[in-house]
Order: structure tokens, then C-alpha cells, then sequence
């Protein structure tokens, strides 16, 4: 519907009005609404509070806040400021927890990024419940951050399951040191699928230049694995530092020849329905409880083999509703 309104691929639409617009339908009576992530920088916390607690009243206790440091892309361009970017996410999660606990009282605090002097909030929960605070999370300090301040936590670069029950224990524990219950933090993950009706299918679509300009958002350690250096550097720290609209076509051409097969299938789901299920559950029993899917499959160069995927696709998800 978007793609309809906003055609081109730069013209994005203001993701929580168009929220607002679909509880507004009420077409979506059993699904939970949010954003995967709400740049903590860019939009003011005060307001990313108010926007997310107007959400959950609207939907009735189905709202949702991603949120996550964001990234260079949609913040230096237009003049915010890129420096100290988890620290500002710190205080962006902990404003909005101080609004949303304090009771219509009046708020003061100090923060280097987001003080409040006798603000107000006085929004009510949805029945006693705030939106779950869902945040984009990878490093060790955010990963502690998450502990202290999420509901669940929702990792996008993550490539390989051990590193993930790794980062969960730090979540956890860092739940549990601040009086929290570790077990209550979701554990999730924003993951690519790419399926096909056999091999060679999948391989052709991991192998098109638009699903491989995914890699170039991948840390340097992650290309470092496959012996590759990181056409952004050797010591790129991933996607928060990305900024597409700087790359010409010939220059995205050229990084992605150099992305190899084998770190596509780091960063992804991918395969036959059966291979893809096995994959899922190498992360499940990693502690994963919560997959968003990205159906990477669409992206294959081929129009026919992308349709041919549409089958498989949809036998992955009610594969995924048995894991």
C-alpha cells in the first residue's frame, strides 16, 4: 500500500502517522502495531512517549516501541547529532520509563541529551500496561541496556546462533541485576528468509547485486570471517554507520562483487522449506522465541523464480507456528 502512495525508494513514508492511519481502519484488530526500530536520536523521547502511548490506547494494549540508536543515514544528513549515539539511547529509554511511570506528576531530571524540567505527562496506560519497549540491540553495553530498560530485545546483525545465546545471557543478566525478571524480556530477532524450490534457486537469489547490498551492512568482523575486508573499511562497525546515498552505482556495484556465497548465508535464513525450519531451530533451542521475517526471497533477479518462492515462503511461516 505504501509502495502505491510513495513509489520510489527514498520516498519514505513518516512511519507513526502511518501507524495512527492503520489503527485508525481498525483493520488489524489482532495484530500488534509498532516500528522495527524508532530512531532514539532523531525524534525527541517526550515524544516518541506520547506517540507510542497514543498507539497502545488507540489499538487497546497492541502497541508496540521499537527502538534502537538508529542510524548515520537519517540523522547526520539532516543536521542531528551522531556522536555518543548509545549513551543517547540510554537516556532516551530511560525519559521515556520516567514519563511513562510518573503519574501525571510533574518529571525533572538531568541528561546531557534529552532534561526535563516539570514536564508533564499524564497519558493513562491501557489498562494498567505501557507499549513493550522492544530495542534493537547488538553490542555489550546496549545488550545491558536492553536488561535494564526492554521488554524484549530484537537484534538485526546478529549473524550466527552462538553469538546470540551469548548476547542473550548478557540481556539476562543484565535484567536480573536491575531487580528485573530476565525470563520476561522476549527474545527476538529481524532475520532475512530466502527460500526457493531447491538449491540452485536460492543460491541464484543470494547471488543478486540488490539482496547482496544487504552484506554491505554487515560489521567488518562479520566479512573478516570469510576472508574478505569490508569494502567501507576494516573497521566498519555495520549498519548504524551506513549511508547509502553516498554510493553510486558503480561504487555498489563493485562492493557488491566482492561479498562472498559464504557470508549470504551467514546473514540469512536460507534453502529449502526443510532447510530453512532446521536452521530456525538451531536459534530456537539458542533461545530465540520471536522471529520477524523479512522474505528475502523476492529479491531473487529473476521474476519467475521469485513468484516460484511464494509457495515455499508461505510453508516456512506455518513451519515456523510448529518450532
Amino acid at each position: 500500500m505504501g509502495a502505491m502512495v510513495a513509489p520510489k525508494v527514498d520516498a519514505v513514508l513518516e512511519p507513526w502517522t502511518m501507524l495512527g492511519h492503520l489503527a485508525a481502519r481498525n483493520r488489524f484488530r489482532r495484530l500488534r502495531l509498532g516500528v522495527c526500530v524508532t530512531d532514539a536520536s532523531r525524534r525527541n523521547p517526550a515524544v516518541t512517549a506520547q506517540a507510542a502511548a497514543t498507539l497502545h490506547l488507540l489499538t487497546r494494549g497492541r502497541g508496540l516501541l521499537g527502538i534502537g540508536v538508529g542510524e548515520r543515514e537519517g540523522n547526520e544528513p539532516y543536521g542531528v547529532e551522531w556522536t555518543r549515539p548509545v549513551a543517547r539511547l540510554e537516556e532516551a529509554l530511560a525519559t521515556i520509563r520516567a514519563l511513562w511511570d510518573s503519574g501525571g506528576e510533574l518529571v525533572t531530571r538531568d541528561s546531557d541529551f534529552f532534561p526535563l524540567h516539570n514536564a508533564v505527562f499524564d497519558l493513562p496506560p491501557y489498562k494498567g500496561s505501557w507499549p513493550e519497549i522492544w530495542v534493537a540491540a547488538q553490542g555489550p553495553r546496549m545488550l545491558r541496556l536492553t536488561g535494564r530498560f526492554g521488554d524484549a530485545w530484537v537484534p538485526f546483525t546478529i549473524s550466527r546462533a552462538a553469538d546470540y545465546a551469548a548476547s542473550l545471557e548478557v540481556v539476562r543478566g543484565a535484567a536480573s541485576d536491575a531487580g528485573r525478571d530476565p525470563a520476561a524480556i522476549v527474545p527476538a530477532l529481524n532475520r532475512a528468509v530466502v527460500c526457493g524450490t531447491n538449491r540452485d534457486d536460492v543460491d541464484e537469489a543470494l547471488d543478486g547485486v540488490l539482496f547482496k547490498t544487504m552484506a554491505l551492512a554487515a560489521p567488518a568482523h562479520a566479512w573478516n570471517r570469510h576472508g574478505v575486508e569490508h569494502p567501507l573499511g576494516a573497521d566498519f562497525s555495520g549498519v548504524q554507520d551506513l549511508i547509502p546515498q553516498l554510493i553510486d552505482r558503480e561504487t555498489a556495484l563493485e562492493y557488491t562483487s566482492k561479498v562472498p556465497l559464504s557470508l549470504m548465508k551467514e546473514i540469512c535464513f536460507h534453502g529449502t522449506v526443510d532447510e530453512v525450519l532446521d536452521q530456525v531451530a538451531e536459534w530456537r533451542d539458542s533461545g530465540l522465541r520471536y522471529l520477524v521475517v523479512i522474505n528475502g526471497s523476492q529479491l531473487n533477479p529473476r521474476l519467475t523464480k521469485a513468484v516460484s518462492a511464494t509457495l515455499p515462503f508461505a510453508r516456512v511461516l506455518r513451519g515456523l507456528r510448529r518450532l
